[in-house]
């Protein structure tokens, strides 16, 4: 799941905008910082309003990860993206095409939402815009017991981006996965990758309801598993 389907049920809280996020930021660090369930869980029920935000959006974070990957939707359009995307690439290994199969359905649903409703990512992005993010990044130090503050600019960077947006058009969205290929060590995607986005696209939208069936039923209690 990615970015803004984690936030759809929590866009009127910034900073648990903020702390869905926060697994996907600190994979941006260098070294990479990690926040878990287990460290954040325990300060969901402080007293401090923003740090209980947080908290609750990075365990939301996990919990969805959990059911959305066991889904038969997701399972289903990764194995089959992976395929045409083998195809595309004409790679001799599954390594590349996996990984995109994973990520592209992901990448897609968001798309898919933004194309539903376009006032969801600006809502998104509004949200973002008023979170401090030497807070937020104080307060995963706090949960982690470890230096976050590289966290900050990573937070600005990203707002000031906006590429969600670039989830839209064929173009934007494979350079885009390109930056991602470079980040992982994977060689880029060939041109004739975006010949195939087109029906990736429509293979996500038909099952996106199948894709978030399971969100409905997923409450704060129950979402420290990971």
């Amino acid at each position: 799941m990615n970015y803004l389907a984690h936030s759809l049920e929590c866009l009127s809280d910034p900073y648990e905008v903020a702390g869905v996020a926060i697994p996907d930021w600190l994979g941006l660090t260098r070294p990479r910082l990690r926040c878990r369930s287990r460290q954040a869980s325990p300060f969901v029920e402080g007293d401090n309003d923003l740090v209980a935000s947080v908290a609750r959006g990075v365990v939301r974070h996990h919990a969805d990860d959990h059911w959305f990957h066991q889904t038969t939707a997701f399972m289903e359009l990764s194995a089959e993206l992976s395929r045409r995307i083998r195809h595309a690439t004409a790679d001799q290994d599954g390594v590349r095409p996996s990984f995109l199969g994973h990520i592209l359905v992901e990448l897609l649903l968001d798309a898919t939402l933004i194309e539903q409703d376009p006032s969801r990512v600006d809502d998104y992005y509004a949200a973002l815009a008023m979170v401090d993010s030497s807070r937020v990044a104080a307060t995963v130090g706090q949960m982690i017991d470890a230096d976050a503050s590289p966290l900050g600019p990573i937070i600005e960077r990203f707002v000031a981006m906006r590429f969600l947006y670039d989830y839209l058009e064929d173009q934007p969205l494979a350079f885009r996965l390109n930056q991602v290929m470079r980040r992982v060590g994977l060689p880029e995607l060939p041109s004739k990758f975006i010949e195939m986005l087109p029906e990736a696209r429509r293979l996500v939208a038909d099952r996106c309801e199948e894709l978030l069936e399971r969100r409905a039923i997923v409450e704060l209690p129950v979402l420290a598993v990971a």
